[in-house]
This record gives structure tokens, sequence and C-alpha cells, in this order.
């Protein structure tokens, strides 16, 4: 990398100012979506297969297409990729409300808002932090991002579900559009001085070079798959839970309130996550992390089903939401360096998004087949303690290359 951008041209006030308010509004939104899923079926006629489907687009879409954002971000640095973004998630909001068919709403609500949430949430904003702020403060500045988009769960989540209840689900869908142009502003606060002159930094690895070291590294696979778990388990449960509980009586507002729950304790969580991550080795971090998610969602399906017990499991499994977040990040700059850690994230994003996919879906599908989501929750628990053990070997040693500039 050159000299210029390895100095931090922009204050780190700023980059967690303007990237917290980026990540807030993009993945507060998203996190919203499973409120939708019952107006929009009813209304329209469509299964809960046809919802989740989209969503799950939505899902891959964001994975894959965010490999190819975290290389335009590498290469042109954030600020313009965060504009087109903004724009993107506008016009899939607007194509999502107005949506007459099931094709429609998948290319608008899967395919279209997948590419917008791949250009404006951890990937590109990840990539920032990276490369403006220095290793000794990454991973701590990587919570700080992360427990940005809780809070965006947390407080968009209310929101989201009285612009339902006030304006009906297509208005509401059309106001979160104007919202999601707000990042068109705050992207402003992401100008990195070293990518003005349009030309991308030297670096000392192409592009090639930098996947064949990490798919050729041990860590970097084991990492790749343990996110895929984190992705199946928070789409599932953030899509299907509000179905889950209206199945079982369960009052509308508790699934509201327990989604913003989720986001409240994220908060914490991804805070103390980050915080532990710049003391402690990630991998017993995230080893632990996914334990415990399948220990809780365990104690959930066995204890009796109220709204207390809705409570309880949402702020459990909101403190381990997304800590993984900041902490799989940091892992993969810590071993690989910030040269193409926007690319490399992505990757690794879009393994978790493949998760996501398959949480969604299966959700979807399997309650269609079976009537009930049992089998999904079975599969959550098994995969919890699957990732729990794929990331115990994983060495967060930096790989040997030469000389690397100092702090990546």
């Amino acid at each position: 990398m050159t000299t210029q951008t390895n100095q931090q041209p922009l204050s780190m006030a700023q980059i967690l100012l303007c990237g917290g308010a980026i990540v807030t509004l993009s993945m507060g939104i998203r996190h919203g979506f499973g409120l939708w899923l019952q107006p929009i079926t009813q209304e329209m006629g469509w299964t809960r297969e046809n919802f989740s489907l989209a969503i799950a687009v939505q899902n891959i879409s964001w994975g894959i297409l965010g490999i190819f954002v975290g290389m335009l971000a590498d290469r042109m640095g954030a600020f313009k990729v965060l504009i087109g973004g903004s724009i993107l998630y506008a016009l899939g909001l607007v194509g999502m409300a107005l949506s007459p068919s099931t094709l429609a709403f998948t290319l608008t609500a899967g395919v279209l808002i997948g590419a917008a949430q791949a250009a404006t949430t951890y990937t590109v904003i990840f990539g920032v932090l990276g490369r403006q702020i220095p290793a000794t403060r990454r991973s701590w500045a990587m919570g700080v991002t992360a427990a940005a988009g809780s809070f965006g769960q947390f407080f968009m989540v209310p929101v989201e579900g009285a612009l339902i209840s006030a304006f009906n689900w297509s208005n509401a869908l059309l106001i979160l559009a104007a919202f999601a142009l707000l990042i068109v502003a705050l992207a402003f606060g992401l100008r990195e001085p070293g990518f003005s002159s349009g030309k991308p930094p030297v670096r000392e690895q192409t592009v090639g070079q930098a996947l064949k070291e990490a798919w050729s590294h041990p860590s970097f696979v084991l990492l790749t798959a343990g996110y895929f778990v984190c992705g199946f388990q928070v789409m599932f449960i953030g899509v299907h839970m509000p179905s889950y509980l209206k199945d079982f009586g369960i009052a509308p507002h508790v699934a509201s309130y327990s989604l913003a729950l989720v986001g409240l304790f994220n908060i914490f969580g991804t805070y103390l996550a980050g915080n532990l991550g710049q003391k402690m080795p990630k991998r017993y971090l995230l080893s632990g992390i996914y334990a415990l998610r399948s220990v809780v969602t365990v104690l959930f399906l066995l204890a009796p089903l109220s709204p207390w017990s809705v409570y309880a499991f949402s702020a459990a499994m909101g403190f381990l939401w997304l800590s993984t977040v900041p902490l799989t990040n940091a892992t993969v700059a810590q071993i690989f360096g910030v040269q193409h850690l926007s690319m490399l994230s992505g990757f690794v994003f879009c393994s978790h998004q493949v998760g996501s996919f398959m949480g969604v879906w299966l959700g979807g599908y399997l309650y269609d087949l079976n009537g009930n989501y049992n089998m999904v929750w079975y599969l959550s628990i098994a995969l919890g303690i699957f990732a729990a053990l794929v990331n115990l070997p994983v060495r967060e040693t930096a790989v040997a290359r030469g000389t690397r500039p100092q702090g990546v």
C-alpha cells in the first residue's frame, strides 16, 4: 500500500459516526423484512415459500455480489460504492412495494436489494476501518460499527412495524426508500484521500495472488465455513420468528418487541466481542458464541412458550447475534492484512449469505412441507455445534509474505 493510505487522513470519530450511521440505516431496514411476510402473502395470495425465496435470493445476491463490490471498494474507495448502493436500495424498496408478481418481487426484494446491501454494509465499511484505523484499535472499531448495525435493528424494527400499521405495507416500503437515500449524504464522510486521484493504491499483491493465498490457508477456509452457520441462524430467526410466534397465538407486538430486543442486546454483544477481540484469541470467542447459540435455542424450545420466554430468548440470542462479525473480519485482517480486506471479507461473507439463503428458504419450505418449523430449529442447533468446532483450529498469526507495512 502507499504511505498515503497507511496514514489516518480521516478522523476516527468521523469514520465511526458516518460508517456507523450508514450501517444503522442499511441493516436496520433489512432486519425488519420479516414483519412484511404475513401482510404481503395474505394480500397478494402468495405462500410463505414465495416470500422466503425472495428474501433468500436477496441474501445470496448480497453474498455473491459482495465479492465484486469488495473488489471495487478496494480499488476505488468506499465513497462511490456507497452512493451507488444507496440508490439501488431505494429503487429496490420501491420495486418491492409495487411488484405485481412473485417474479418481480424476487427481482426487486431479492436481487436488487441484495446488491444494495452488499454496497452499503460491513464489507465496504470494514474496508475503510481496516485502511484508516490502526491494528491496535481495529477489532474494537469493528465492534463499534457492528453495534451500530444492532442499534439499527433496535431502532428501525419498531419504526417499520409502526409504519406498516399506520400506512399499510406498500406505503411503508416507499417511506423506507426515502430513508435509504440518506446514505448518499453520509457517504461524503467516508471519502478517503488515498483514492481521490481515481487510481488504485500500489499493492504488493495482485487480486489473484491474494485469493490464492487466502484459499490455500486452512484458517480462511475454517472461518468461511463457520460464517455459513451465522447466516443460517440469524436469517431464519429474523425472517420466520414473527410467523412462528403467530402460529402459537402470540400477539403480533411480541414479535416486533422481540426483534427489537435482539437489536438492543446485540449492541452490547458486538461491542463487547470487538473489545475482547483486542485482548483474547478470537477463535475461542467465536467458538463460544456459536456453542452458546445452540444452548440458548435448546432452552427456548424446552421452555413453555410465552411472551416472557420469547423476550428472554431474544435478549440472549441478541447478545450473540452479530458478535461474530467484528471477530471474523478482524481475524481476516490480522492474518492477511488490509490491502484486499474488502474483497476477502466479501468471500467470507458470501458463505454467510449462502447460509442465510438456506435458513430463510428452508424455513419456508419445511414449514409448508411439515406445517411447523421444528426441523429447522433442530438443524440450527446442530450447525451451531459444527461452527463451534471448526473455529477452534483457526490460527490468527499473520502470513509470512516478506516485508509488510507496519500495522497491517
